[in-house]
């Protein structure tokens, strides 16, 4: 399917703000972000997991370690169940997660599958203290009742529509933009 541009809603300064300010909003709700750790679902999670994590040491000089997760084989439209092992071959934990505070973080939230595979992922290592959501962008259509902590902006969509997230880590560019079929 051929997809074209609709709107452009985030530009680079739009992301950098957007990432400052929920930075600031997990300390602040976390009262610091010394017992943390951040958790970046592949691909661009991790990029923004990291920028994250940078932010937060820019704002309270305290390094929170950072780790990757890549949940496709946890994904529910896929066959064959949950693996073994804990998670894909692209995660990358440098922490234990039983007992820890952990921040899961992708680029988008829609239906929310995404995220319970990563839940899911991330239980099957330990039973974490707490767990909760940071994404770059909330565009609605649920199928399973996830909620995010942090966003970065909330974009109403059409089911119609696809949020394009794009970092300059991956991408060349740090945007947002709505795209539409052709």
């Amino acid at each position: 399917m051929e997809l074209r541009e609709k709107a452009r809603v985030m530009d680079a300064e739009t992301v950098r703000r957007a990432i400052t300010r929920m930075a600031h909003e997990i300390v602040e709700r976390n009262q610091g972000a010394a017992s943390l750790r951040l958790v970046g679902i592949l691909r661009r999670g991790a990029h923004l997991a990291a920028r994250l994590a940078v932010a937060i040491d820019a704002a309270e000089g305290v390094r929170i370690p950072v780790g990757t997760l890549d949940v496709t084989d946890y994904r529910d439209d896929r066959a064959g169940g949950r693996p073994a092992s804990g998670g894909g071959s692209g995660t990358s934990l440098p922490f234990e997660v039983a007992g820890e505070r952990l921040i899961l973080v992708d680029d988008v939230l829609y239906t929310g599958r995404t995220v319970r595979a990563a839940l899911d992922a991330l239980i099957d290592r330990g039973r974490p203290a707490s767990i909760q959501l940071a994404v770059l962008v909330d565009r609605g259509h649920r199928e399973l009742p996830i909620r995010p902590d942090y966003v970065g902006k909330n974009l109403p969509t059409s089911s119609r529509e696809q949020v394009r997230v794009r970092l300059a880590e991956c991408d060349g560019r740090d945007e947002v933009s709505i795209e539409e079929p052709v």
